[in-house]
């Protein structure tokens, strides 16, 4: 029994009624989201961990990536990277490793994880058959349906899999060249593969296999965007609204099933597209949750990639994107260190927060309304408490010559509260 089953059956779940409570909204309303495909509670029956849910009329929620490569591969970093990001605020990770020993690394990480946890599990395959002297195309269905199988067993909540790169997308994409073809690593897997065997992605062949192991876990199918764009310059082309459309109809069929899905989204995005881009996803997919890399509206921005990430998050959000992936600044570069993987968290959930005002009203606006009455109050801890990063806040604060002291440095004795409470008083006499 699926969270789904449960909640198109009248039921409410402990994991509804937890996640209502977060939300502050009656449990009733989470059910109906579940029940209508519009709302995902993410958490395989294996697990124990406080739920969090993932879609409309709730608030955005941020992932974070983390993950070892053949090159840099420490698994106590790994934990400790996962320490920061949920002490950050993340409300998920994902382990996308691809270097060491794979599936310790995915163990440790579930049994230390407060978190919902997500996986893309063609990559274990695939480093398992490098490491076999083999490559991709030499992989069997029944290599990929196993280790999927393998990582819900263990608890994964989430895996990406993209069972929307077909061959008539892949054609699609031949008849409309990009500047930057296939980003997406688990895409560009499966499209040498589907080349290599002249047959169609086993993902979408054999979905009806796919949905009952999913189903299962409980495990949500996170439907990926294997031909997201990795440029502004082939945003909104044919393979993507090409791939989006067939990932439409595979949410239907995991509806029918009682799985749990969401859609994974763009990618690389200019500014003036990122609502259309939301509006088509949430109109071919029937309302689905939907989680989106960013989306970064230039392809420029190397170094800073989770400023661009944040611009083009809040805005999807804002939108209707549902679930934010973070970006750090290392994107693009290299793997990201400790300190920029806090810095990517905040920087989504600041996006997400921004938005959250737009959608969801005075339940966002409450933080805000906090923190602005702790700054007319010169109410510091206040302050440090409503802060998105309120141990960087106290930190700054503590590097003030005027840290002992009610005023800040920017204004010091000139500061615009004191003047504006003195002209308060004054016009009161």
């Amino acid at each position: 029994m699926t969270q789904l089953n449960d909640a198109l059956e009248g039921r409410l779940t402990a994991e509804m009624a937890a996640v209502a409570e977060h939300e502050g909204l009656p449990a009733e309303t989470v059910r109906e989201g579940v029940a209508g495909g519009r709302v995902v509670i993410p958490k395989n029956v294996k697990r124990r961990f406080a739920p969090m849910g993932i879609g409309e009329g709730l608030f955005t929620k941020v992932n974070a990536n983390i993950g070892t490569s053949p090159s840099h591969h420490d698994l106590r970093e790994e934990l400790r990277k996962l320490k920061v990001c949920v002490d950050a605020g993340a409300h998920a990770v994902m382990d996308l490793s691809i270097g060491g020993d794979l599936r310790e690394i995915r163990r440790e990480i579930l049994a230390e994880s407060p978190v919902m946890v997500g996986a893309v599990p063609i990559y274990g395959v695939a480093v398992g058959l490098e490491r076999a002297g083999k490559s991709i195309e030499s992989m069997s269905s029944n290599e990929l349906f196993d280790e999927i199988e393998r990582q819900c067993e263990e608890g994964i909540d989430f895996i990406t899999v993209h069972c929307g790169v077909t061959r008539k997308v892949l054609d699609e994409l031949a008849q409309q060249p990009r500047v930057l073809g296939i980003v997406s690593r688990g895409g560009s897997l499966l499209a040498r593969w589907m080349a290599a065997n002249r047959a169609e992605n086993p993902l979408f062949a054999e979905y009806d296999r796919l949905l009952a192991i999913a189903r299962r876990y409980d495990a949500t199918l996170s439907l990926g965007d294997g031909l997201r764009p990795g440029s502004v310059l082939d945003a909104s082309d044919r393979a993507q609204i090409g791939e989006l459309r067939v990932l439409g109809e595979l949410r239907e069929r995991a509806y029918a099933a009682g799985v749990q899905v969401m859609i994974e989204g763009p990618g690389h995005v200019p500014l003036n597209q990122i609502v259309e881009s939301i509006a088509t996803e949430k109109r071919l997919c029937n309302g689905a949750p939907f989680y989106v890399l960013g989306p970064l509206p230039t392809d420029t921005a190397a170094g800073y990639d989770h400023i661009a990430a944040a611009i083009g998050g809040a805005i999807a959000a804002a939108a209707g994107a549902d679930f934010l992936c973070y970006v750090t600044a290392a994107e693009h570069l290299r793997l990201p260190t400790v300190e920029e993987v806090r810095e990517g968290v905040v920087a989504a959930r600041i996006a997400g927060h921004c938005a959250d005002i737009v959608k969801l009203g005075e339940r966002a606006l409450a933080r805000d309304r906090r923190m602005s009455e702790a700054r007319a109050g010169l109410d510091w801890n206040g302050m440090f408490a409503n802060a998105l990063d309120g141990v960087l806040a106290r930190h700054k604060r503590s590097e003030s010559e005027d840290a002992d002291r009610t005023v800040c440095t920017m204004c010091g004795d000139l500061c615009a509260i004191r003047s504006f409470e003195i002209y308060k008083q004054s016009e009161n006499r």
